[in-house]
């Protein structure tokens, strides 16, 4: 586990944008908190400075845990995981959890303007397509639908035998309706489809190529 970060780099922490993160400060204040893994440099001018949700998390001064296996796959070294429903929740706030969420998607969308050819951001790109389930259910949680818990009642996003291409599960299916219009929004294909032997009802989703 790291280090605590230092009282003048908390202090930078707490002052950030509650809701976007952006933070003010030194050159080198910043270049510490972003070689800790607690900001990251938006690479577009003007270069502004923003909190990572391993940042957002030492703001809201909660005990920090060892990363689990798989955590890691949204932002790449934050902590952060997209929630696929059915999963133990993490004892988080709602609103810590908010603005993690945001975060995330907003590295997303600019991940896609650097990385897709043409800086399309409504259009999946490379990462989202290695990681269909992460990326399906980023995009439902960014949106605000809720990730089934214990009792089942929300989303759950699957993987299938499928090239590029998840299942989604909802309790009922208006709540399936708003999940394909979400996900159509983010640059996703979904269509319903009935489970031949079971006959429960679930979206199948794939990213959109152009």
């Amino acid at each position: 586990m790291s280090r605590p970060p230092t009282v003048a780099q908390r202090r930078l922490i707490e002052a950030a944008d509650p809701v976007t993160g952006r933070l003010r400060g030194t050159r080198a204040q910043l270049e510490a908190l972003v070689r800790r893994g607690l900001a990251f440099r938006h690479p577009r001018p003007p270069h502004d400075h923003f909190l990572t949700p391993a940042g957002h998390r030492v703001r809201e001064a909660e005990p920090q845990a060892p990363p689990v296996a798989g955590e890691a796959e949204t932002d790449g070294g934050g902590g952060f995981a997209a929630r696929v429903g059915g999963e133990e929740r993490a004892p988080v706030s709602a609103a810590a959890r908010l603005r993690e969420v945001h975060s995330a998607w907003q590295g997303l969308l600019e991940l896609r303007r650097m990385t897709n050819p043409d800086g399309a951001t409504g259009r999946p790109c490379g990462w989202e397509r290695t990681h269909l389930v992460r990326a399906a259910a980023l995009a439902l949680e960014a949106a605000g639908h809720r990730p089934a818990g214990p009792d089942g009642d929300g989303y759950r996003v699957r993987a299938t035998p499928q090239p590029e291409a998840v299942a989604v599960y909802g309790p009922d299916e208006p709540f399936l309706r708003a999940c394909a219009q979400t996900l159509e929004r983010a640059g996703w294909q979904a269509g319903a489809y009935t489970e031949p032997r079971t006959r429960v009802r679930y979206l199948l989703a794939s990213p959109r190529r152009a």
